[in-house]
């Protein structure tokens, strides 16, 4: 199944300051969720934000911040985003059923949340190389669960590129631009 960017949400979960430069690879997964959030927003694709316990994990990295535009962080206790009701009521009230899966960690938020959207019925895409974790086989290992669970699996150009569909337009051009 092909995805349409007209029945797609975004979910970027828990990119925060004080868990950030811990995880594996934390520039090379910046700079991608940076290029997908900037790449969602040009093709309109709503997006909706997380913070686990900001208090103690700090607030979303500010250059993320910044990518995803005017967006309001929904902050969060339970690991799954489909615990927090206001999530829950967002993705409810957008009636689109593809949603695009990114943040930290791979093994405890964005997998917990990943297998309950699943269960909930919903198309999931796992972004996995704008997802991770502290450690890289808790993320491999994830990823690995989350395919086998019904997730599809892919990378920020490629779902980029899937949503948009087609060349030759301006919007193609600014994705082109973002991928280089």
């Amino acid at each position: 199944m092909r995805h349409q960017r007209n029945k797609t949400i975004a979910l970027c979960i828990d990119v925060q300051e004080r868990l950030f430069p811990h995880i594996h690879n934390n520039a090379a997964v910046e700079q991608r969720i940076i290029t997908l959030a900037r790449g969602l927003r040009i093709l309109d694709v709503p997006i909706i934000v997380t913070e686990q316990y900001s208090k103690g994990l700090g607030p979303t990295r500010a250059a993320v911040l910044e990518a995803l535009g005017d967006v309001q962080p929904i902050e969060k206790i339970t690991f799954s985003c489909c615990g927090e009701p206001t999530v829950e009521a967002h993705l409810m009230s957008s009636g689109r059923h593809t949603i695009v899966v990114f943040g930290i960690e791979t093994h405890v938020c964005v997998q917990q949340t990943v297998l309950d959207l699943l269960a909930q019925g919903n198309h999931v895409v796992v972004v996995a190389d704008a997802t991770s974790s502290r450690s890289e086989m808790d993320h491999t290992m994830a990823v690995e669960r989350m395919r086998h669970a019904g997730a599809i699996v892919t990378t920020v150009e490629s779902i980029l590129f899937e949503l948009l569909e087609r060349a030759g337009t301006d919007t193609f051009k600014q994705i082109s631009q973002l991928v280089k």
